[in-house]
C-alpha cells in the first residue's frame, strides 16, 4: 500500500519488535509505522526502547487496539500519530506525512479518549493491584492474604479505586477497568 505513493518510501519491514531493533541499529528512517500488538514486544516497549537510543524518532501507531491505556500509552512512549487499521488509506497516509513533516496526528475521537484519561485521577500502584485481583474474582481477605494486607486496607483501596473510575459497584468498575485497558485478564 505504501510502496505505490510516490514520496514515501518503505526501506524495510519487521515481524516482531526485537527484529525491528535489531533492524534498526543499521538503518536510517524518518518514520517509524508499528502497531501495539506484536510478538514478543509490545508497539509502546518497541518505541520506549527506540526513544532511549533515537530521542527525535518519529512513529506512528497503526493499530486495532485503541483502550484509553493503549492511547496513553502510545503517546506517552513517544508516537506523535495514532491511527486505527479501520482509517482510511487517505489518513493513513495524512499521518505519516504530518509525522515526517514533525506534526502529531491524532483524530478527534483518539483525542477526546487521551483527554478524559488525562483527566482521570490516575490509579496507584496498590490500586493496580488490588484492581488486577478483584477482576479475577477475589474478596477482600483473598486480596488482604495475597498482598499482605489488612482487609480494611484492602476495602480502603477498593474504595478509592471505584471512586476514581466513577461507580460504587465492584461489577461495573471492572467492566469499566477492562473498557479503559486498566486491566489485563490474560496476565
Amino acid at each position: 500500500m505504501l510502496r505505490r505513493e510516490l514520496d514515501i518510501r518503505v526501506i524495510g519491514t519487521a515481524g516482531s519488535g526485537a527484529e525491528a531493533l535489531a533492524a534498526l541499529a543499521n538503518m536510517e528512517i524518518d518514520v517509524l509505522l508499528t502497531d501495539l500488538r506484536m510478538e514478543g514486544m509490545s508497539g509502546n516497549m518497541l518505541l520506549q526502547e527506540l526513544r532511549k537510543k533515537r530521542p527525535n524518532l518519529r512513529s506512528v501507531v497503526l493499530t486495532n487496539y485503541h483502550s484509553d491505556e493503549d492511547i496513553y500509552g502510545a503517546i506517552t512512549a513517544g508516537a506523535m500519530a495514532f491511527v486505527l487499521k479501520t482509517t482510511s488509506m487517505e489518513q493513513v497516509l495524512d499521518a505519516i506525512r504530518s509525522v515526517h513533516e514533525g506534526r502529531r496526528w491524532i483524530p478527534p475521537h483518539i483525542a477526546d479518549q487521551l483527554a478524559q484519561r488525562l483527566a482521570r485521577n490516575p490509579l496507584s500502584a496498590r490500586e493496580h493491584e488490588v484492581l488486577q485481583l478483584l477482576a479475577r474474582g477475589l474478596r477482600n481477605r483473598e486480596i488482604g492474604e495475597k498482598l499482605f494486607i489488612s482487609e480494611n486496607t484492602v476495602r480502603n483501596h477498593v474504595m478509592s479505586l471505584l471512586e476514581k473510575l466513577g461507580t460504587t459497584h465492584r461489577t461495573e468498575g471492572i467492566a469499566i477497568a477492562i473498557q479503559q485497558g486498566l486491566v489485563k485478564l490474560d496476565d
